[in-house]
């Protein structure tokens, strides 16, 4: 089994992919203030969470994927397959 990567070899590794990403949802948002109604879209609830998920990347840690994960994700309810 191989060694795991150093963090700046990783950083070179995805550098250029998560700079793409980044440039991607920052043209997305300009799009969304640009359009008609931008308003309207900054009011919405899902906005609200993309908005979240971008102050969760902002933060350090080792678990953004995942509070980003439940950000997203439905609260778990119990039987949820279950026929009534």
């Amino acid at each position: 089994m191989s060694a795991p990567l150093t963090a700046p070899a990783v950083l070179d590794r995805v550098y250029l992919e998560v700079r793409c990403k980044l440039l991607d949802i920052a043209a997305s948002l300009d799009r969304i203030s640009r359009s008609e109604g931008a308003g309207t879209a900054e009011a919405d609830p899902r906005m609200a969470q993309l908005l979240r998920g971008l102050e969760i990347l902002g933060q350090g840690g080792t678990d953004r994927a995942e509070q980003i994960q439940m950000l997203f994700s439905d609260a778990y309810v119990p039987n949820w397959s279950r026929k009534n």
